[in-house]
């Protein structure tokens, strides 16, 4: 089959690669979009030991089951499905409870990291446990299929935070994630959301998801504008969608005391945080990681349209121009957000 192979630092091949095997209790899927995430930009250039080539990157991907193994349930040939980034198990005991993102022997598709390789969806096939698919409607198209990873990402962020009706929320950080983070908040009954990001193209794009307050902290301090549309007291909710100490550390200062700050971004391995005003103003810190359970959630909030998708795609190009594509996501010169490919 035709993939996209990661050979070295900041270098994709469009090659032909043998055919992935498939399990007795998996499914091999004809991929027909995948998108580009962030992690897999990062991640190209090399810096952060989660893609070791070789390797064939690729999570946020949807397709048609072209084979099933003996022992798959549920699936046939011809069925249009979708299916999540992280690979769990369906035994353990984290499993069991349905907190599949705790896995005990979690693998996620398109990364390597010393401990495990898995071939992800920048190809023409993949193959996955048959658990971690599920179906999509004839309406939804495959480049928006391919999203309801990054939909599901953020809507599990805000379930983590459990938010209050009419609660003041701070998103720092409009890309991909950030962008559902704001339209699941909205679902789940903020009040005013203010966003920042140091990009204006993706700040209109945030008001035209939800967005109350725009702050781009290369202009405006980030602290004066929540203290003005929070009668001073903070934002009741902030997610840090960057994945930096420093905007880590925004977000606490700016979160109200008693206040709840979700962490998203996930770039730096450490931060350097003020643990005194942590504790002395009685801050909950929550991280949050992939999704547990929300696909189906998704899958309906996506082909019902009250979380759009469609703004988000910025270029739907072939496979084949991979590395341009990369590249074009890395040097950052273009106003681009999410770039689909297909095989």
């Amino acid at each position: 089959m035709n993939a996209l192979l990661h050979t070295s630092p900041r270098q994709l091949d469009f090659t032909h690669v043998p055919d992935p095997v498939v399990g007795d209790h998996e499914v091999l899927i004809a991929v027909k979009a995948c998108g580009i995430c962030g992690s897999d930009v990062k991640g190209y250039t090399g810096t952060t030991g989660r893609r070791i080539p070789p390797l064939i990157m690729g999570h946020e991907a949807a397709g048609v089951v072209a084979a099933v193994g003996a022992h798959v349930p549920t699936l046939q040939d011809g069925d249009r499905v979708c299916f999540d980034s992280t690979v769990y198990c369906n035994q353990c005991a984290a499993c069991e409870q349905g907190h599949y993102n705790r896995c005990a022997t979690r693998q996620v598709l398109g990364v390597s990291v010393p401990e495990y390789k898995r071939h992800g969806a920048f190809a023409e096939f993949v193959a996955v446990p048959w658990w971690i698919t599920h179906p999509i409607p004839e309406t939804m198209t495959f480049a928006q299929a391919a999203l309801l990873e990054p939909v599901a990402i953020g809507v599990h962020a805000v379930n983590r935070a459990a938010l209050q009706p009419g609660a003041t929320v701070l998103v720092i950080g409009a890309g991909t994630i950030g962008l559902f983070v704001v339209q699941a908040a909205r679902l789940q009954g903020a009040g005013t959301i203010l966003v920042a990001d140091l990009s204006d193209h993706r700040l209109a794009l945030a008001q035209t998801l939800g967005a109350d307050v725009l702050i781009n902290p290369s202009r405006e301090d980030l602290r004066t504008v929540v203290q003005a549309h929070t009668n001073n007291q903070g934002a009741e909710v902030s997610f840090e969608v960057v994945g930096f100490g420093a905007t880590l550390r925004d977000a606490l200062a700016v979160t109200r005391t008693g206040g709840c700050v979700v962490a998203v971004g996930n770039l730096e391995p450490e931060v350097t945080l003020n643990i005194p005003a942590l504790i002395s103003r009685e801050l909950t810190l929550r991280g949050t990681y992939a999704s547990s359970g929300e696909y189906r959630t998704c899958i309906d909030l996506v082909a019902s349209g009250r979380i759009q998708v469609d703004p988000l795609i910025s270029k739907t190009l072939p496979l084949a121009e991979g590395q341009h594509a990369f590249d074009r996501l890395y040097t950052n010169t273009e106003n681009l957000v999410k770039i689909i490919l297909e095989p």
